[in-house]
């Protein structure tokens, strides 16, 4: 392992195209550029050949109960198609972990490329999106107030609408566990950036804005359209590529506007929490065809940390005997006790009441999936009868988790 450097990007930009075989002309570098942390991006060699690479975004999340998490998200894995099955991940995600833990942050994020890779890190399913196709004119139910939300289309551009959608959404964020920040940094790469018109094939990407009566913004919805129009007429269609809303009056008015666009024939939305408004808006969810697609990827690094930094829906005393093959400092007993105000978690030598690896510790830490579930799965051994559900009610938290951007 070794540290790089903004002096490396061009080795690393090479392995990144060799790692995922994409189309380099669709590759915006200068955004990427800006966008790692290069103090933060490492490099595995044999010899003296690159094999393989990752990077670190030093990130901010909310956790049950309100409070936040410092969180290593990792991004921009890749290994040499040459040099795969020689242990370059396993060097990569031991050096990750170490560092991570080193740097104060409690837990590790990720998106994953291919959902079996991470499991066996330690990392487990923390949120589930819901992707949807919703036809034009899809029926929504009346919500009482979107009447008053004014909604205004615009060609969207950061230098115009930055500050507008950082606002927005560091406002939804607040409350929805899992949501990271985003770094200003990353807004190019992540939602800003479109390939040059030469490039694309759809429109340049639109921001649908809402307001209230009072002018105040309470709501954006990143679109482009694709027109289709075969001899049986106009089929377009819409690519919702972020969407947040402040309150139900506004995800009703931007929703109906989506819904309702001249010469598109359906509206694709690719990531949705798994309680989305939308899900209950719509008057016939059958043929939006809901589909559950893994989310964020959560590996504990400092588990007292990580446990004492939330908050439990009900009264929680719970001894969990935790086995963590790679960072035995979260490996043993833990007494975990709290409710809704307050947390903490100490070793302890009492008998445990469950037992459960890091991994599925990480699936349930940000309370949207059931610890009862995973021990029906098998996952989660009860050693005192009735511990399961009691722990369950607590962890589970009743806003589903969800993060509103990739990384």
């Amino acid at each position: 392992m070794r540290p790089l450097s903004e002096a490396d990007a061009e080795a690393v930009f090479d392995l990144d195209l060799w790692a995922f075989g994409f189309d380099p002309q669709y590759a915006d570098y200068e955004a990427a550029r800006a966008f790692l942390e290069w103090d933060r991006v490492g490099g595995v060699y044999l010899g003296d050949r690159l094999g393989g690479i990752h990077a670190v975004l030093s990130l901010e999340m909310p956790v049950p109960g309100g409070a936040s998490v410092r969180a290593g998200g990792l991004t921009w894995v890749g290994v040499h198609p040459q040099m795969r099955r020689l242990g370059l991940l396993s060097a990569m995600m031991r050096f990750h972990l170490d560092a991570v833990r080193d740097a104060g942050e409690a837990v590790s994020i990720l998106y994953a490329a291919e959902p079996a890779i991470y499991g066996r890190f330690g990392y487990g399913l923390a949120t589930q999106d819901v992707k949807l196709t919703v036809g034009r004119g899809a029926a929504l139910r009346d919500v009482p107030g979107a009447e008053n939300v004014s909604v205004s289309f615009e060609t969207a551009d950061i230098a115009r609408h930055k500050d507008l959608v950082v606002d927005v959404f560091d406002r939804a964020r607040a409350g929805r566990p899992g949501w990271a920040g985003r770094p200003d940094s990353a807004l190019p790469d992540s939602i800003f950036g479109q390939p040059a018109p030469h490039l694309r094939q759809s429109e340049p990407q639109r921001l649908l804005i809402a307001r209230d009566a009072t002018g105040d913004v309470r709501g954006y919805a990143f679109f482009v359209r694709k027109l289709d129009w075969p001899d049986t007429g106009p089929n377009g269609t819409t690519k919702v590529r972020e969407f947040v809303a402040l309150d139900p009056p506004t995800a009703r008015a931007l929703w109906g506007r989506l819904f309702d666009l001249d010469l598109q024939a359906k509206v694709e939305i690719r990531r949705r929490p798994t309680d989305d408004a939308l899900l209950h808006l719509l008057v016939d969810t059958r043929t939006a065809a809901p589909t559950l697609m893994d989310g964020l990827w959560l590996r504990v690094i400092d588990l007292p940390a990580a446990l004492a930094a939330r908050r439990y829906s009900a009264e929680l005393d719970v001894v969990l005997e935790v086995t963590d093959a790679l960072l035995p400092g979260n490996a043993g007993r833990w007494r975990v006790t709290g409710g809704p105000d307050k947390a903490c978690c100490e070793p302890t030598a009492d008998e445990p009441d469950l037992a459960l690896d890091v991994r599925e510790l990480g699936t349930a830490y940000l309370g949207g999936t059931s610890l009862t579930a995973l021990h029906a799965a098998g996952l989660v051994t009860e050693h005192r009868a009735g511990a399961v559900d009691a722990a369950a009610a607590a962890f589970v938290w009743p806003v589903a988790p969800f993060c509103g951007w990739g990384f």
